[in-house]
């Protein structure tokens, strides 16, 4: 199971809104993304994602795309 790190990955960089998000990824990306499309990254797992977008993400926030996805085998997430 993939599970998205978003908003835990913003919060460890002390980033606390679609705002901050959106001017990082202007100034450290040069990317911009719509208030909609910051929000629905905020408030659900993404079911697809150019690279270009994954790309920014990881340049604006200094992560890695394993960080942003952290992978738990089936096993494990069922509690078992």
């Amino acid at each position: 199971m993939l599970e998205w790190m978003l908003r835990q990955v913003m919060a460890e960089r002390g980033i606390w809104s679609g705002a901050a998000l959106a001017r990082l990824l202007q100034e450290k990306a040069d990317y911009r993304l719509s208030a909609p499309s910051i929000s629905a990254l905020l408030t659900s797992q993404p079911k697809q994602m150019k690279a270009d977008t994954l790309d920014a993400l990881c340049t604006a926030l200094d992560c890695s795309p394993g960080e942003l996805w952290v992978y738990t085998p089936p096993k494990q997430a069922r509690g078992a």
